[in-house]
């Protein structure tokens, strides 16, 4: 089995930030929410929350829904075992 060392620091680069770090925490007890709801959680703005879970998405930590107008969030299910050890942290 090959590592992908490039996605592994990928991934912990964005895992490398304590919103990031609560929005998985939020994730793994609430199994999905809307960018609003993450905002809330944060105590920020829909723009702060939307670019910290856009960067979670990029390395595909997250996946997405669209559910009418609302785009829902969620964690991966086939994530790397460095980010599956830490989520189990959270």
């Amino acid at each position: 089995m090959k590592i992908d060392l490039l996605q592994h620091e990928r991934e912990m680069r964005a895992l490398g930030n304590t919103r990031r770090l609560n929005i998985l925490r939020y994730l793994k007890i609430h199994k999905e929410a809307c960018i609003l709801d993450l905002a809330d959680e944060l105590q920020t703005t829909f723009q702060t929350a939307s670019k910290h879970v856009l960067r979670l998405f990029d390395v595909g930590i997250l996946v997405r829904t669209q559910t009418g107008k609302e785009m829902r969030y969620r964690l991966a299910k086939h994530l790397s075992k460095p980010v599956q050890s830490l989520v189990g942290l959270l």
